[in-house]
C-alpha cells in the first residue's frame, strides 16, 4: 500500500505470464487461521451452503474490514488472485511482477446476505472506473476485480455491472475497468501473510491505512 503513497514509480503494466516471478511450492499462510475478529475459519469449510466470492478493490486491508461486518458474512480473508506467479509474497505483487490483485475473499450465507448486496457494497465502495490504481494506490496490484464461483453469483455480477456502467456514464464517469470473470478462469486465491489478515482488527492495527477512492456515486434502488 505504501510504495505508491511515498511517491515511487507507478507500475501499470501487467506482466506477461512468462516474465512473471517463479514463486513458491509452500504457501506464505502455511497453517489454517481463525478470524481475528468473527472467530470462524479463514479457509473453511464452513457450514454447508456457504458460497464464496472474490473481491477487489484497492488497498485490501480496507476491503476486507468493509465486509466481515456486513451481516449473513461468515469470513473474510485478505490474499492475491487473477496473477500467474503461485503462492507470492506481498513484496512481490508490490513489485507487478506476478499479475496478481489484492483480493478479499468473502465467505457468507446466501439466506442472509445477497449476492446483489454484497455487490452493491462493491461498487459503491470503491472506484471500479480507475485501471491499475484506487486514488494515490498505483498498481497493477490495485485494480478492480470480481470473481465468482456460483453461476448466481455471474448473473447478479453481470447485473449489477451494467446496471452502475449505465449511472456512471450518466454522471460522466469513464466506463468500469473491472476484471469480471469466473474465479477459475481467474486462477487460486492466494492467502497473504498472517500480519495482513484482519488488519485493521482492533487487535491488531485499528487505526490503520485505509483507501476508500469512491466515486460517490450510490447504486441506484430498485425501481
Amino acid at each position: 500500500m505504501f510504495e505508491n503513497l511515498f511517491g515511487h514509480s507507478a507500475k501499470t503494466t501487467m506482466v506477461a505470464p512468462e516474465d512473471a516471478l517463479p514463486g513458491r511450492e509452500s504457501p506464505v499462510l502455511p497453517a489454517p487461521r481463525t478470524h481475528t475478529v468473527l472467530g470462524t475459519s479463514l479457509t473453511g469449510p464452513w457450514e454447508p451452503g456457504t458460497r464464496v466470492l472474490y473481491l477487489a478493490m484497492g488497498c485490501f486491508w480496507g476491503a476486507e474490514e468493509i465486509y466481515w461486518q456486513v451481516p449473513g458474512v461468515v469470513s473474510t480473508a485478505v490474499g492475491y488472485m487473477g496473477g500467474t506467479t503461485p503462492n507470492p509474497t506481498y513484496d512481490e505483487v508490490c513489485s507487478a511482477r506476478t499479475g496478481h490483485t489484492e483480493t478479499a475473499m468473502v465467505a457468507y450465507d446466501p439466506s442472509r446476505v445477497s449476492e446483489a448486496e454484497l455487490l452493491k457494497i462493491f461498487w459503491e465502495r470503491h472506484d471500479p472506473t480507475q485501471g491499475f490504481r484506487q486514488g494515490n494506490d498505483v498498481g497493477t496490484q490495485y485494480r478492480s476485480a470480481v470473481y465468482w464461483t456460483t453461476p448466481e453469483q455471474a448473473e447478479a455480477v453481470r447485473a449489477t455491472a451494467e446496471r452502475y456502467g449505465q449511472v456512471l456514464t450518466t454522471k460522466g464517469y469513464d466506463p468500469i475497468t473491472t476484471d469480471m470473470r469466473p474465479a477459475v478462469e481467474a486462477g487460486p486465491f492466494f492467502y497473504a501473510e498472517d500480519y495482513h489478515q484482519q488488519y485493521l482488527s482492533d487487535a491488531k492495527n485499528p487505526h490503520g491505512y485505509r483507501c476508500h477512492a469512491t466515486t460517490g456515486v450510490p447504486y441506484p434502488d430498485a425501481a
